[in-house]
C-alpha cells in the first residue's frame, strides 16, 4: 500500500487519511508531494491513469485499487480490517460518531477558510468571523455530548481513539495554533490527541519539512 499525501505542515485532509491508514495497522509507503509545486504534477503525469484527475491529496493505492478522499480511506480500511477498529461497538454511539464524522467532512467552511492548518506556527490576537464563531460552538456541543455520553473508556471523544478523532485531529491543530480560548473537557481532549503517539509523528514530520506556502502564513486579516 502506498499513500500520497502533501506537507504535512498545512494539508488537514492529509492528515486524515495518514491517520486513518495508522489505525487499520496495514503497512504502507508513505509519498510526501508538495502542494501547489512542480513535483505533484509530474507525480501527476508519472502515473496517468490511475489517479484520479483532480490532483487532490490523500491518495491510497493498494495494488490495483486507487482511493482517493480521507473518509473513502477510512473506509476501505475499515473493511479491510474489521468496522469495530474505526467505530464504537455500541450501536448508538457508532451512529452518533458516523453523525460526528460526515458533517466533518462536509461542514465548517468557514472555520477551514479562516484558520487553516499551520502545525509549525501560532497566530495572536485572531479574530474569526460569527460563521467560524458559529462552527467552533458547533464542534465544541459535538465534542461535549460525546465525551458526557460515550467517553468514559479513555480520553477521546468515544473513549478510545476512532474515527472521530481521525476526523476531527485537524479542528486540534487549528484550535492550538489561533489560540483558541476553549473550555477545560475541551483543553483536556486536545492535549490527549495531540500528546498520541501517531499524532507526535506526524507534528515531528510537520516541523522537519522545509516548505513554506506563503498563503497559510498569514490569517485572512494578515
Amino acid at each position: 500500500m502506498k499513500l500520497i499525501i502533501g506537507n504535512k505542515n498545512y494539508s488537514s485532509w492529509s492528515l486524515r487519511g495518514w491517520l486513518a491508514v495508522k489505525q487499520s495497522g496495514l503497512h504502507f509507503e508513505e509519498i510526501t508531494v508538495p502542494m501547489f509545486g512542480e513535483q505533484w504534477e509530474e507525480t501527476k503525469h508519472a502515473v496517468q491513469g490511475t489517479m484520479p484527475s483532480h490532483g487532490k491529496v490523500p491518495i491510497l493505492w493498494d495494488g490495483e485499487t486507487v482511493v482517493w478522499d480521507s473518509l473513502a480511506i477510512l473506509e476501505y480500511c475499515a473493511d479491510k480490517v474489521g468496522r469495530d477498529r474505526f467505530w464504537p461497538k455500541d450501536d448508538t454511539a457508532r451512529g452518533m460518531a458516523r453523525s460526528m464524522v460526515a458533517e466533518m467532512h462536509s461542514s465548517f467552511a468557514a472555520l477551514r477558510r479562516e484558520c487553516p492548518m499551520n502545525i509549525r506556527k501560532t497566530f495572536e490576537g485572531v479574530t474569526i468571523t460569527d460563521d467560524a464563531r458559529a462552527d467552533t460552538v458547533r464542534v465544541l456541543q459535538l465534542w461535549a455530548e460525546a465525551r458526557a455520553r460515550f467517553g468514559q473508556g479513555g480520553p477521546f471523544l468515544f473513549g478510545t481513539f476512532s474515527a472521530a478523532d481521525v476526523f476531527y485531529a485537524p479542528v486540534v491543530s487549528r484550535f492550538r495554533s489561533y489560540e483558541f480560548k476553549l473550555p477545560g473537557f475541551a483543553e483536556a481532549y486536545m492535549e490527549a490527541l495531540w500528546d498520541h503517539e501517531w499524532m507526535q509523528q506526524w507534528i515531528a514530520g510537520a516541523e522537519d519539512e522545509q516548505w513554506v506556502i506563503e498563503q497559510y502564513e498569514t490569517t485572512p486579516q494578515g
